[in-house]
């Protein structure tokens, strides 16, 4: 797991190729509704102050839900999109009374702000750290080495034959009946490796907490990050000659982008990307990513227990779809199931404070909810890695993460909307 330029050494998600061994069904139904809100609001209320995201999460059932919508349009807010089959509905409002008045509202379990920091146009990106390309004499070399079973660049791959997954190919390269959704930056489709086992029916951009399916909406724009793309790859690419081979190059992979263009994964855009999944019928999904601008949501706070909720809920619908959730374990070296853990970079969109947390309360998400499979990263030696979290009880697998040489401390970013 990394987070773009600031502490995530993105964890390569390759136990889905595990995952994938599992027989699961394809169960495609409706998409979520988007619902607006029950018209204009008559009520008194303060709209001057920053406009931010928030979730708010209502008991289960049409007339619950529909009762929400307009004590939102009361309270200041606007519904962006309303997931009525989990009961979570995404708000922008400026009205800085608004968490708290929402949760009075009758149907309301919890709600939330997503971030600290106002929705503003993007103005500048900060861009994730670039990847190395080989000098021609190192393709070549690892051309030379490679037989006519492999892909030119599968010798430099110690991440395969550590998992035995070289040996797995012989006997298959995984179906195409299966696609595994990459939560993640967003996914470039048009890379030669990726091209032959994309699906784009399963793609879609979920930065805003509604998915758009425009075409290429789910890739990185320029300048953006490519981590997406390359764990795509190191699932799914295709074994064709060309480039590198993924841990399941017979499968199938779908973008679902849920950063910003500064690198945030807010909680709308992640519970977009784990409903857009499980409406596609995807068998797996990967997520390398932790939910910003909180390093761990404590369920004891009234915004962050919201943002747990609904993630929660979100993944549990992908489960109950027939769905395996993958999440990296996180890149702070910490003991998840330790008594306590200092976090000293929550909020990450605005001023940091240090703060003494207990992990069975305060959870990273969405590693540490219910369901999902956690996994720690290991090196080329097979040990943990230097960054890896881990935690007895807590982490489900561990798998290849590392460079052959080790790993780079993430850069920290500056503050962004």
């Amino acid at each position: 797991m990394a987070h773009l330029a600031s502490r995530r050494t993105r964890a390569l998600a390759l136990p889905v190729g595990l995952a994938l061994t599992a027989s699961l069904g394809f169960l495609p139904t409706a998409v979520a509704s988007a619902a607006p809100a029950d018209g204009p609001s008559t009520a008194a209320v303060t709209a001057d102050g920053p406009k931010l995201s928030y979730v708010v999460n209502t008991k289960l059932g049409s007339g619950a839900v529909k009762h929400v919508r307009k004590a939102i349009a009361d309270a200041g807010g606007t519904v962006v999109i309303s997931y009525d089959r989990i009961g979570v509905i995404v708000v922008h409002s400026q009205n800085p009374d608004f968490a708290r008045t929402i949760r009075q509202a009758r149907g309301v379990t919890s709600a939330g702000a997503t971030r600290t920091n106002p929705i503003v146009p993007q103005a500048t990106k900060d861009v994730g750290s670039a990847a190395q390309p080989l000098t021609a004499a190192q393709a070549a070399a690892a051309a030379a080495g490679a037989t006519a079973a492999q892909d030119p660049l599968e010798p430099l791959q110690w991440d395969l034959p550590a998992i035995k997954a070289d040996k797995a190919h012989e006997i298959s390269e995984g179906s195409g009946e299966v696609t595994v959704a990459v939560i993640d930056t967003g996914v470039d489709d048009t890379h030669p490796d990726l091209a032959p086992n994309f699906d784009r029916a399963a793609s879609a951009n979920c930065v805003t907490g509604a998915p758009d399916t425009t075409e290429g909406s789910w890739r990185p724009a320029a300048g953006e990050s490519d981590h997406g793309t390359h764990v795509a790859g190191t699932i799914a690419a295709a074994k064709n000659g060309v480039g590198v081979t993924g841990v399941a190059p017979g499968v199938k992979v779908s973008g679902i982008k849920v950063s910003t263009p500064s690198g945030f994964f807010y909680t709308e855009a992640v519970v977009c990307g784990f409903m857009w999944a499980a409406e596609q019928g995807v068998e797996v999904t990967n997520n390398s990513y932790y939910t910003d601008p909180w390093l761990f949501n404590c369920k004891n706070d009234p915004d962050q227990g919201a943002l747990v909720e609904a993630v929660a809920r979100a993944s549990r619908y992908a489960e109950r779809k027939g769905t395996v959730n993958v999440a990296a374990a996180g890149n702070s070296d910490h003991d998840l199931a330790a008594d306590a853990i200092e976090d000293t970079t929550s909020p990450n969109d605005t001023t940091p404070v240090t703060r003494t947390i207990d992990p069975a309360e305060c959870l990273d998400i969405p590693a540490q909810l219910p369901g999902i499979v956690t996994v720690a990263a290991t090196g080329a030696k097979g040990l943990k890695s230097s960054y890896s979290n881990y935690g007895l009880g807590v982490i489900d697998v561990a798998a290849p993460a590392a460079t052959r040489r080790g790993s780079r401390r993430p850069r920290r970013r500056p503050p962004a909307g």
